[in-house]
């Protein structure tokens, strides 16, 4: 049977027909869909981790038990998960183990570009890269065969557009895995020094057997076409160089570490002229230039191979950026349209809001976090001024207090959201207590992890399954960190937030501030919407301070309006208007 699937459910069919046990991942777009998709199938137990560590370290002790297991993050999520990898990587696998990575060229929802290919390398396991969403169901099942034979964990690699673009996909059936049971072996599994140096070597040795492995690994073709030209690539870079250069000959890598060097120099010998076309940053390129295949009299290559000083290091590719790197003009037939520039912006009746005109209003110092929060940005809020990573809200706030003392700390606030602060926040908090700290932590407590498509977490009461689960109170978690000055209150209350965040600043120590209001998106208790009265109303444009999406200005009548599309009658603008010029 086929279907249309994007990368991302081909990958979590895949892992399915491969008879996948144990899931545990936290989402992260562009991956999100993997685990989302997993979570339907009622063979596996699939689970949200409260962070990507904790996602790898489940998975690992699921195939210690010799279950298949399967963990996905986006790309900066593997730096969370960078420990248990490495340990992982001396250790191996008894059931196959797959880390799913979904690296973001051109910065769609990250803050930054960082090319997961280059973890494959350093902690020395396979990374495979699928180049369509048949190829992403294949490599799934391929990577937990891999893993097993090869007794590694195995990174495969999507990129956005592969995890998010679709294509038709060759289904098949589940090959139920049934898990060999937990045999206690500490050599392998636990890495003191006096174990992991005799893992170092057999690591070592599986590379060079991983290597001769791709030199005939079908996932690593050459495609004979005109030898002029011959493109090593791999990925969605590969649907782009075909699209521009149909003649040419090609090298498609899919496993792209450890490299089948003896592939690569036979490929080279057969073209003219060699172009590395690749997203971001040279990973096969530099490896290809390492291994001597560019020098004159080497392996019978005498030109320079081309790749990033062509083709662009930042940014995400296209087959017209490709094409505009080697000078050739290509002709669309499709006219641009001129589309409004639609910036992001908190939605309308978002409880966020409020928090953040307080802060706004106070002239707060705001160290901010990753979460749809982060839209406090933009004005006309203005209201943060920081994002480093998850969790550096709070660590941020405190090192500002540290170096400039705690004058700083009473103009200062660490804001993170509820999933954000169980991601990573706990321990952040607990550091500003031990630390003796005088700062105060605002956690956007909205009840879900909204930005990534309102998945469910530990506060929530439900499991990614749909079991109920206790609901984590954020309250005593704060006071169990030692925090003694802990308040809540409903963010669309104006005032209550900003009395809130004066008496927290006023008290000694470390303070919390619990801002409770659930996503308007995932509530949707929408009341009445508001109209403006015009009568009433002076121009004052007090209301758009708030940038919310549902007021405007009526430049010609001097006047507010409220588009009743839009409205969620979430009343913020009314308790704001000196005239009360808002009304039902």
């Amino acid at each position: 049977m086929k279907k249309l699937l994007s990368g991302n459910e081909a990958v979590a069919r895949g892992a399915w027909e491969a008879g996948v046990n144990v899931v545990s991942a936290y989402p992260g777009t562009p991956s999100t869909e993997i685990l989302e998709n997993l979570g339907k199938y009622k063979e596996v137990y699939a689970e949200l981790a409260t962070n990507e560590k904790v996602g790898l370290e489940v998975a690992a002790g699921a195939s210690f038990g010799g279950a298949r297991a399967l963990t996905c993050m986006k790309h900066v999520g593997l730096n969370v998960a960078a420990d248990p990898l490495f340990s992982m990587a001396y250790i191996g696998a008894t059931g196959g183990l797959v880390v799913v990575t979904a690296d973001d060229p051109g910065m769609h929802s990250s803050q930054n570009e960082q090319d997961n290919r280059y973890y494959a390398k350093m902690a020395k396991i396979p990374c495979l890269e699928p180049s369509d969403s048949q190829e992403c169901l294949a490599f799934a099942k391929l990577a937990f065969e891999l893993s097993e034979q090869f007794d590694t964990p195995v990174l495969l690699r999507l990129t956005t557009r592969i995890s998010h673009s679709k294509g038709v996909v060759e289904l098949g059936q589940r090959a139920e895995h049934t898990p060999a049971g937990y045999v206690k072996d500490i050599v392998k599994r636990i890495t003191i020094p006096a174990h992991a140096r005799k893992m170092h070597v057999k690591v070592e040795d599986r590379l060079r057997r991983l290597s001769e492995y791709g030199e005939t690994f079908a996932g690593n073709t050459i495609e004979r076409g005109d030898k002029k030209l011959g493109i090593i690539t791999s990925g969605i870079s590969y649907q782009y160089a075909r699209d521009v250069f149909p003649d040419a000959s090609f090298l498609k890598l899919g496993l792209t570490h450890p490299l089948p060097q003896k592939l690569i120099a036979g490929f080279i010998k057969s073209v003219d002229e060699i172009y590395v076309i690749e997203e971001n940053d040279p990973f096969l390129e530099e490896q290809i230039k390492a291994a001597g295949y560019f020098v004159k009299g080497s392996c019978a290559y005498d030109s320079p191979i081309t790749g990033k000083d062509k083709v662009p290091i930042t940014g995400e590719l296209d087959p017209t950026v490709v094409a505009r790197s080697f000078g050739l003009q290509r002709e669309s037939s499709v006219q641009p349209i001129a589309v409004p520039a639609r910036p992001p912006v908190l939605c309308p009746g978002c409880p966020h809001r409020g928090v953040f005109y307080a802060i706004s209003k106070l002239k707060l110092t705001a160290t901010g976090d990753i979460g749809c929060y982060t839209l406090g940005m933009m004005e006309p809020l203005g209201a943060m001024d920081t994002v480093i990573c998850m969790g550096g809200s709070v660590t941020a706030a405190m090192g500002l207090e540290k170096a400039l003392g705690p004058e700083m700390a009473r103009r200062t606030v660490a804001v993170i959201g509820d999933s954000t602060f169980f991601h990573s926040g706990i321990t952040g908090l607990i550091d500003m207590v031990y630390n003796n700290a005088q700062g105060t932590v605002v956690i956007l407590d909205n009840r879900i992890t909204a930005m990534t498509g309102h998945q469910q977490n530990p506060g929530s009461g439900r499991t990614l399954q749909g079991q109920t689960s206790p609901v984590l109170s954020l309250e005593d978690i704060c006071h169990a960190c030692g925090v003694k000055h802990v308040a809540v209150v409903d963010p669309l209350d104006l005032k209550a937030t900003e009395a809130a965040l004066k008496a927290a600043a006023g008290h000694p120590g470390v303070s919390v501030v619990i801002a409770k209001s659930p996503c308007i998106l995932i509530d949707k208790k929408f009341k009445p919407t508001l109209h403006v009265d015009e009568d009433a109303c002076v121009g004052c444009k007090l209301c758009l301070k708030l940038g919310c999406p549902a007021i405007s200005f009526d430049s010609a009548r001097k006047k507010s309006k409220i588009d009743p599309i839009f409205c969620t009658g979430c009343e913020v603008c009314a308790s704001l208007c000196p005239k009360k010029a808002m009304k039902r």
